[in-house]
Formats: C-alpha cells, sequence, structure tokens
C-alpha cells in the first residue's frame, strides 16, 4: 500500500485497516516464532503500513494537508 492510497481513505476507513494490519503483524509473528512464515518480507510490509496509516492520522488530527 502506497501513502497515496492511505490518504485517499477517510478516517473510519484507516482506524478499520489499522485494525487489520495490527491483527495481521500479530499473526505474522507468531508464524515467525514457530518457523512458518513463508515470506519475511511481509512483515516488514505490514509495519511499514501501519507506520504509513499512523502518520496520516497524525497529520489530520494536526490539521495538515497532505
Amino acid at each position: 500500500m502506497e501513502a497515496k492510497e492511505v490518504r485517499e481513505f477517510s478516517d473510519d476507513e484507516l482506524r478499520v485497516k489499522l485494525v487489520e494490519l495490527r491483527e495481521s503483524l500479530f499473526l505474522l509473528r507468531l508464524r515467525q516464532g514457530t518457523n512458518q512464515l513463508e515470506s519475511p518480507a511481509k512483515l516488514k510490509q505490514t509495519r511499514r503500513d501501519i507506520a504509513r496509516i499512523l502518520t496520516t492520522q497524525r497529520s489530520r488530527s494536526l490539521g495538515r494537508k497532505n
């Protein structure tokens, strides 16, 4: 997911997506711990997507236009 896509989401959609990504990250970490993770890159990508959403939410709360 790119930053441009994230900015197009509404506030409610961002909250829902954030919950989904955090659940996904939890499951990926669980799989990593049991050596069942197929792609370690998926962990990194999920963390970055979470960071993009949090950055967008923070930017909106400060009233910035990005």
